[in-house]
């Protein structure tokens, strides 16, 4: 049974995902610029759709991490089948948010081991979680994991192993936007293009192959050296960088699920300073 404050970190991650999903333009990734044309509509509408499905999921997960109270191989197993069981509730929602189900569960769980946790915190009692292996996952290998081991990324699994890198550089460009004068929007823009300068993103290396990756990198780095969302020439190189990658059918999914996670850990100072 969960509690109300496992429901409230549970929203505030929907919220986080429905947020990611709110802006624009994204490179490559579905924006609300999606209502208007006909081909992509149903995509981007059940993709916020599907987004609240995962609250039940999300909430459950807290509740594990909170009964359990430390990050054991049992809650890890636990947090394992929940996501499978959230996945296919996702699904006849709708589908997606597979990378950002992973993401955000294992960090609404590290929340609600920590509840005093910020920032980079929340990340690292995530490493904790990740680092013990899920006993009850399918053996067959997944689409993400298969291309991690041809091209020798860290995947998913690598990431939240690795504490969460990209969702902390993600934290530290949402600070140094904010502190420039950018807007909300345009600050978590240049977040978003921060993570997809670096991130070795598997459905990227899956689509478009090593080089491909680069050119997404180079691409997003662009953007930023030229100022950033909230920059007349940065506004430009985003534009451009837009078009590149909507034009090739190339998607960095997993940038925008990192980002999603940085949102959430981003907005938990404000969600446990409300009664």
């Amino acid at each position: 049974m969960t509690s109300r404050e496992d429901d409230v970190l549970a929203q505030a991650a929907v919220a986080a995902l429905t947020g990611q999903l709110a802006l624009a333009p994204k490179p490559g990734l579905p924006d609300p610029r999606d209502l208007d044309a006909r081909v992509t509509r149903r995509d981007h509408c059940g993709l916020r759709w599907s987004a609240k499905a995962l609250a039940p999921g999300l909430a459950a997960m807290a509740a594990a991490a909170r009964r359990t109270g430390e990050p054991t191989p049992r809650l890890r197993a636990e947090l394992g089948a929940i996501g499978r069981c959230t996945e296919h509730s996702v699904g006849l929602a709708g589908g997606g948010h597979r990378g950002a189900l992973w993401t955000l569960g294992l960090l609404v769980a590290a929340a609600a081991l920590h509840p005093r946790a910020r920032g980079a915190e929340v990340a690292q009692a995530a490493k904790r979680i990740a680092a013990h292996p899920d006993r009850g996952a399918p053996r067959r290998p997944s689409r993400g994991s298969t291309v991690s081991a041809k091209y020798g990324a860290a995947g998913a699994r690598g990431e939240a192993r690795a504490g969460f890198p990209h969702v902390r550089r993600a934290l530290d460009a949402l600070a140094k936007a904010r502190s420039a004068g950018a807007g909300e929007a345009e600050a978590r823009l240049d977040a978003l293009l921060t993570v997809m300068s670096t991130l070795q993103d598997s459905e990227l290396l899956y689509t478009a192959g090593p080089l491909g990756l680069r050119h997404v990198q180079a691409g997003a780095r662009g953007v930023l050296e030229a100022g950033g969302a909230h920059t007349g020439e940065g506004r430009a190189a985003l534009a451009a960088f837009d078009a590149d990658l909507h034009a090739r059918g190339w998607s960095p999914r997993g940038s925008a699920g990192l980002l999603a996670g940085a949102l959430f850990v981003d907005s938990l100072p404000d969600i446990r300073a409300t009664p």
